[in-house]
């Protein structure tokens, strides 16, 4: 693979974009942990959903609620340390930033990190080899739900996810107040469809 920039749906076999199985989805939720965090659980709590969260190490502060994360069966991946566009650095710093945010999320939560995002799902080669390097699998996504752009329509999230589920997908999301808003009228209109909803496949290093 070159270094070009590639972007999410990608069929490279080192980069996962869904989980196919039976007819479920998977949320995942991105640059958190932010205030938002809790109402967002409290959402997934009450509807028995599972999701897997992609943090920025710099907001990872000891009063997020990370614990209840993990005792609420989600899951935690990396996110570099302050979402840096890792197709602008060269391998070393990549590695190193990735490097950086999973020892924090590890060191914080005493959990094991086996699964990274990059930033605006940018990546390249040199990406790829610090992800392997580390034993982290790189995630993208299927779906894009757009809620980064839909502040001001946040019910257009809702119908852009519906209207572009597939089985065993992985749909972005983000820890954005409109988001957390509108995660019921999502979770709902999803089952509408018929899917189910699981968390990333459990790996280890």
């Amino acid at each position: 693979m070159d270094s070009s920039r590639v972007v999410y749906g990608s069929s490279n076999p080192d980069i996962l974009t869904s989980v196919p199985g039976e007819k479920s989805v998977i949320l995942t939720f991105d640059d958190g942990p932010s205030r938002v965090l809790p109402q967002i659980l409290d959402v997934l709590k009450q509807e028995n959903v599972p999701a897997a969260f992609f943090w920025q190490t710099r907001l990872l502060h000891p009063e997020r609620p990370w614990k209840r994360v993990l005792e609420d069966g989600h899951q935690i991946g990396s996110h570099t340390v302050k979402h840096s566009n890792l197709v602008n650095l060269p391998f070393e710093k990549q590695y190193k930033d990735i490097q950086n945010s999973i020892n924090k999320i590890e060191q914080v939560t005493d959990s094991e990190v086996t699964y990274f995002r990059p930033p605006f799902g940018q990546f390249n080669a040199d990406t790829l080899r610090a992800a392997e390097a580390l034993n982290v699998k790189p995630v993208m996504w299927r779906v894009a739900s757009m809620d980064w752009e839909l502040q001001n329509n946040p019910q257009q999230v809702v119908c852009t996810v519906r209207d572009n589920l597939e089985d065993g997908a992985i749909i972005l999301l983000h820890e954005l107040q409109h988001t957390a808003d509108i995660l019921p009228d999502l979770i709902r209109a999803i089952r509408e469809q018929g899917y189910g909803f699981k968390g990333l496949p459990n790996e280890s290093k």
